[in-house]
């Protein structure tokens, strides 16, 4: 039995530059952290004792398969097929938060689901590998019009920048801060779920189409990245990192009419009006968590405000995505049969024993 536990991410500044058509020539860079909100993964080769199927993956639907190819769960599938897992297999997924709602769920639920798989075969795999195959297997294999930042910060952990070169490489960098620092960020962040889902990729093909139009607008949100960390590693207030959230979301908006709508317009706008400096939809947009950069003093006017909104406590994390539970005694669907053949041979011959 294997358990991965793979986190979510929010994304601060960035987002957008860690597409390919944007930093294969421009080159990109997010500011993003992982939180403590979990997607777990739970495998492990399914004993030979279902006469109806070999295989049985469990999310939202339960399927019970006979082969790879009847799996209706893409990611699964071809991440099956990918890893040449041929062995029967039994796969459970739970998350905290929601699917389709902007904290690179989709990610994390690939990045985990490698992870698991790698230790289910009794191999090691490094933290930077995870998030390679993981960009691979969304981008390649799914064909799935995605970024890097969430592949990268789920499989890596913690408060990071993120550097994308031309080449398709990558370079992570934590944050150093002081605790009394960062402890003060946290504190001034709330995080809200607006009770809508989406498709990001459906977004994000729309935001990579406009890309060369929106040059200008890109360049900006580049530059905000280091412009966020000069405020957070330096004296200046720290409510100047609500104005620039405030800054980044205007341009943001801006790139396709498919990343905000009206009712999260009225949302954002209402905390604006009741103290928040600023913030900004997680993800792709159009639905989803939002983020929300607000004095403490001010917080409680936000929460009345707000009240038919979900508001989720979190706080950042550093570990990655995890293999949390490994039982290496577990054995394939083949060792299974070879087993129970074995034993009833010598049950046969027992019987025979008996009978002289």
């Amino acid at each position: 039995m294997i358990i991965s536990r793979t986190p979510y991410r929010i994304s601060f500044f960035g987002g957008g530059t860690d597409y390919p058509v944007w930093y294969r020539e421009h080159g990109g860079a997010v500011l993003a952290t992982s939180i403590d909100k979990y997607c777990y993964i739970t495998c492990r080769y399914l004993p030979p004792f279902f006469s109806d199927h070999t295989s049985r993956i469990v999310y939202s639907k339960i399927e019970c398969v006979r082969s790879l190819d009847e799996i209706q769960h893409r990611a699964v599938r071809e991440t099956l097929k990918c890893m040449d897992v041929r062995e029967g297999v039994e796969i459970h997924h739970d998350g905290d938060l929601p699917a389709r709602t902007g904290i690179g769920s989709s990610s994390s639920f690939t990045v985990g689901i490698i992870h698991a798989l790698h230790a289910l075969r009794h191999e090691m795999v490094t933290k930077m590998q995870l998030a390679q195959e993981a960009i691979h297997m969304e981008r390649h294999i799914l064909s799935e019009s995605v970024g890097s930042q969430d592949q990268v910060i789920a499989a890596c952990g913690g408060f990071k920048k993120i550097i994308f070169y031309q080449d398709d490489r990558f370079q992570v960098e934590p944050i150093i801060l002081s605790k009394e620092r960062l402890l003060e960020f946290q504190d001034h962040l709330m995080l809200y779920f607006t009770g809508f889902s989406r498709t990001a990729s459906e977004i994000a093909a729309k935001q990579i189409d406009t890309t060369p139009a929106k040059k200008k607008e890109l360049a900006t949100m580049y530059k905000m990245v280091d412009e966020a960390l000069s405020i957070l590693t330096g004296s200046a207030d720290i409510s100047e990192l609500g104005k620039l959230l405030e800054e980044a979301w205007k341009v943001k908006r801006s790139l396709t009419d498919k990343i905000s709508t009206g009712a999260i317009d009225d949302i954002y706008e209402t905390a604006r009006r009741a103290g928040a400096l600023g913030g900004k939809l997680l993800g792709a947009g159009g639905g989803g968590f939002i983020l929300l950069f607000v004095r403490p003093e001010d917080q409680e006017r936000v929460k009345e405000k707000l009240t038919n909104l979900l508001l989720v406590p979190f706080r950042f994390e550093d570990s990655g995505s995890q293999i949390i539970f490994y039982d290496p005694s577990s054995i394939t669907r083949e060792a299974w049969v070879s087993y129970a053949n074995a034993a009833g041979g010598m049950e046969r011959n027992s019987a025979k024993e008996l009978k002289i």
